[in-house]
């Protein structure tokens, strides 16, 4: 069971490279963005969309805030 979620992970990272997003920076925002994000506007949160729609102003983390 633990593989599935670690390829689930992997998948994201990968996904986020090829649309050349920063991985860090999108598991940080869509990780905060998730609990209050309209569930009929889910799909705005893969990696594709979410450059999109939030790369240019994305949630950071308040343990490990990056400035770019």
């Amino acid at each position: 069971v633990g593989a599935i979620y670690v390829g689930i992970a992997q998948r994201l990272i990968a996904t986020c490279r090829l649309h050349d997003s920063d991985p860090h920076v999108y598991l940080s925002d869509v990780l905060q963005r998730v609990g209050q994000h309209p569930a009929a506007d889910v799909a705005q949160l893969s990696p594709g969309l979410w450059k999109q729609h939030f790369a240019a102003n994305p949630l950071r983390s308040a343990l490990h805030p990056r400035s770019k």
